[in-house]
């Protein structure tokens, strides 16, 4: 029965774990690290500091129930890995009694992290669009080729809301609001899954929210702050993504393991928001819960404490859910009825994807039609399977180009044709460098940085290449000035001497992406402060200093504070590592052959050491007579200028009372009053002047894109539910009450263009889990003279 595609998924496990031994189990939750060969060969085990050699030989007889990363382990041809991986799937299904093949996972934090893949831009960069459907579209582009070579599960989208921006995780998060946040992410859990592969929401939760920005530091936040800022995203998509699997985070919270949460794992996210996928372990987790937390005292103890939390899958090897857990069995530390309960639900999934199918077939798509099915020779092969198509290339430049914001024009900007200098100098580290523009999970840095001998496999033009075909009539001089993070200023003389002799500067700042301090941004790699890397904001006032217009650019990972820049550059351009096509979408929007569109997924802070602090702060966060620190960003939360103007008008509040059950109806007018089309991002934030517990000053509940031609309007309506000011109340509930409310119609969190002060009536209401989530945006275009 278990093989039959008719039945219901929850029926074939049920039958096919009734036969299975305790050892065929437990082989269902864990996963094998592994590369592919690049000959087409089986798949090896991938040997690491963190863990022992794998005996594949000894584990396959029992099944297995993940590979990790075939891919996104070494360089490897695509068509020969896909060759690698269906090879492996032959034999791990022949080694067993039921013939059940692994489920394959692989990174997709900025595109699939494999060799020769589209390098898209970073999460940041998605924020940074505020458009939702061009966000699904990449994911499901993603998701297209993860699985046309085999690939079964993708391990993102991250949720985690940007708490501290010194945070070396920053540019794979979203931004620093939560409604941004779930709803970007929510749209790249919809396009994966409606490739037919698993997304995998992380890190549930609250690892953004680290002390002092520190990778895997304990987490000192409130269960309101948590409830309020930092689990709304995971909630929206797993109410409205479809999302088929969830992963712990590594941090503790109040004492409490992320992986050892029940009430977390178990009671928020299966029994009370209806999760049904599967919650897999962020790798080496559960061996964490004893080296790191020290709440096991064995690997048996760690196993049966995630286990019995509802942590279901190990990744990325078998080190806990192996012998120690059968051995925590055998003690009575955990029932067997758990082990049931999670290898139900791997079989359930592994069922959706048809890998219990009777026809089950490992070819993959990319593979189909070649005779990659036998043993003959797979030279021919190699080169066939194209992961960077100009499809995937087109769509890469359509998100960076949407991604880029302008944060400051003195009217420099854009340099159109005839406009342009006859000389540029473009000076900084990141100039002239082809991975400035690549994140640490891109495939590049995370793992051909490894390999140096291997070609990056995708095309990687630095912003010198992008702006000398951008301007074939001007002289581009460069030089790098400093290093990323160098100390060394013997660079500054020739830089100044470069930028004296040109019409226009181009700064070309920011980081360089790494592991574990092998970089100045990614995991591992936390800032002690927000001051640009090493010397490069005294090679930024060297530059103002010159005299010669100055337009900065930013390649970065993270916001960082500009100093005089801030206020004295022509013009300052924010990119978050925007992948693969980001100098030329860069190019673009700096000789205005694209309009800037991008708004800022967090605050451009104006001191450098003002940290923590995002937009979404209390009073007391803010300035205030009893401290000497203003921590008033420099650019706002939202902020993002554009090559034309705008008037808001015409503000209309349809009614200025509503029920704590009820909602309002609003409607402005937004019309460009410049000479070239534009996109204006309609920004809808909420404050609460008085409510029973602390609440940030403004929070936003709503925004919508809205592009105009010139002289063209737009009235833009938005039904707001009552539901969206509710918040976490004293008792631990979440609350409507009853008040006085600000819905503030704003271009960012820093300049609210229209106000409407209305009221909400009647008794304190509490909502749950069932609650509405968003404002209905409704955008009407006109033409006026």
């Amino acid at each position: 029965m278990w093989r039959d595609p008719a039945r219901d998924p929850g029926e074939r496990a049920d039958a096919l774990l009734a036969g299975m031994t305790l050892q065929e189990k437990t082989a269902q939750l864990f996963g094998v690290w592994v590369g592919a060969s690049d000959e087409g060969a089986e798949v090896a085990p991938h040997q690491h500091d963190m863990e022992e050699p794998v005996p594949l030989d000894d584990l396959l007889p029992h099944g297995l129930g993940q590979l990790t990363r075939p891919f996104g382990t070494t360089p490897v041809d695509p068509a020969l890995g896909a060759l690698s991986l269906l090879r492996t799937q032959r034999r791990i299904a022949g080694a067993n009694r039921f013939g059940i093949p692994a489920l394959a996972h692989e990174e997709c934090l900025a595109g699939f992290a494999a060799w020769g893949a589209t390098a898209y831009p970073v999460p940041l960069s998605w924020g940074a669009t505020f458009h939702p459907e061009l966000i699904q579209d990449m994911a499901a582009a993603i998701g297209r080729d993860l699985r046309a070579v085999g690939v079964h599960q993708g391990l993102a989208p991250v949720l985690d809301v940007v708490r501290d921006a010194r945070w070396g995780r920053v540019e794979e998060s979203i931004g620093e609001d939560p409604y941004l946040v779930g709803t970007i992410g929510t749209a790249y859990v919809r396009g994966l899954e409606s490739a037919g592969v698993v997304a995998t929401l992380k890190h549930f939760a609250g690892y953004s929210a680290s002390r002092a920005g520190r990778n895997l530091a304990p987490v000192g936040m409130g269960p309101r702050e948590r409830a309020d800022v930092i689990l709304p995203p995971f909630e929206m998509a797993v109410r409205e993504g479809g999302v088929r699997s969830v992963m712990h985070a590594y941090t503790d919270t109040d004492g409490i393991p992320s992986a050892a949460d029940e009430r977390l794992l178990t009671g928020l996210l299966r029994d009370t928001w209806g999760f049904e996928g599967t919650v897999v372990a962020d790798y080496f987790g559960i061996p964490f819960l004893q080296t790191l937390h020290g709440v096991a005292g064995s690997l048996g103890e760690a196993a049966a404490v995630a286990l019995t939390a509802g942590v279901d899958v190990e990744f990325p090897t078998v080190k806990a859910f192996g012998a120690p857990l059968r051995d925590a069995l055998a003690r009575g530390l955990v029932p067997e009825a758990a082990v049931d309960r999670a290898v139900r639900r791997v079989l359930i999934q592994k069922a959706q994807l048809g890998l219990l199918d009777a026809d089950w077939d490992p070819t993959p798509a990319a593979l189909a039609g070649t005779d990659a099915h036998t043993d003959a020779d797979t030279a021919d092969l190699r080169g066939t399977v194209d992961l960077d198509t100009a499809d995937n290339r087109a769509l890469a430049r359509r998100v960076a180009e949407q991604a880029v914001v302008l944060l400051r024009n003195d009217g420099t900007l854009p340099l159109a044709a005839g406009r342009a200098p006859a000389r540029i100098a473009l000076i900084g580290p990141n100039a002239d460098t082809p991975t400035a523009v690549l994140g640490c999970y891109s495939f590049p840095v995370h793992v051909g940085s490894q390999h140096p001998e291997a070609p990056a496999g995708i095309e990687l033009p630095t912003l010198r290449e992008a702006l000398a075909a951008e301007f074939p009539d001007s002289e581009i001089v460069t030089a790098p000035g400093t290093t990323v993070d160098g100390t060394g200023t013997d660079g500054f003389a020739e830089a100044a001497e470069l930028a004296r002799g040109a019409g226009l500067v181009i700064a070309v700042l920011g980081d360089r992406a790494g592991l574990f301090g092998r970089g100045t941004s990614g995991e591992g790699c936390d800032a002690e402060s927000l001051a640009l890397p090493g010397v490069q904001e005294q090679l930024l006032d060297t530059l103002l200093d010159t005299g010669t217009p100055l337009v900065v650019t930013l390649l970065a990972g993270r916001p960082y504070a500009l100093g005089r820049a801030a206020d004295e550059a022509a013009a300052i351009v924010q990119t978050f590592f925007p992948g693969e096509e980001g100098t030329t979408a860069l190019a673009s929007v700096l000789s205005g052959r694209v309009a800037p569109t991008g708004r800022l997924p967090v605050s451009v802070p104006r001191l450098p050491g003002a940290q923590p602090s995002t937009y979404l702060a209390a009073r007391l966060g803010h300035a205030t007579e009893v401290s000497n620190i203003d921590p008033a960003p420099a650019f706002g939360f939202g902020h993002g200028l554009t090559y034309t103007t705008f008037d808001w008008s015409h503000l209309v509040v349809e009614n200025e009372e509503a029920g704590t059950d009820g909602e309002f109806e609003l409607a402005c007018t937004v019309r460009n009053t410049g000479a070239r089309r534009g996109t204006e991002v309609v920004q809808l934030y909420l404050h609460d002047p008085v409510a029973s517990v602390v609440q940030p000053v403004q929070r936003l509940i709503g925004y919508v894109r809205v592009g105009l031609a010139p002289g063209e309007a737009a009235e833009v309506r938005a039904t707001v539910p009552a539901d969206l000011a509710s918040f976490t109340g004293r008792d631990g509930h979440r609350i409507v009450e009853p008040g006085e409310l600000e819905l503030r119609f704003s271009a960012s969190s820093t300049d609210a263009r229209l106000t409407a002060r209305l009221e909400l009536t009647g008794p304190v209401r509490t909502v749950d889990h069932r609650r509405r989530l968003h404002a209905d945006f409704q955008v009407t275009h006109r033409q006026e003279r």
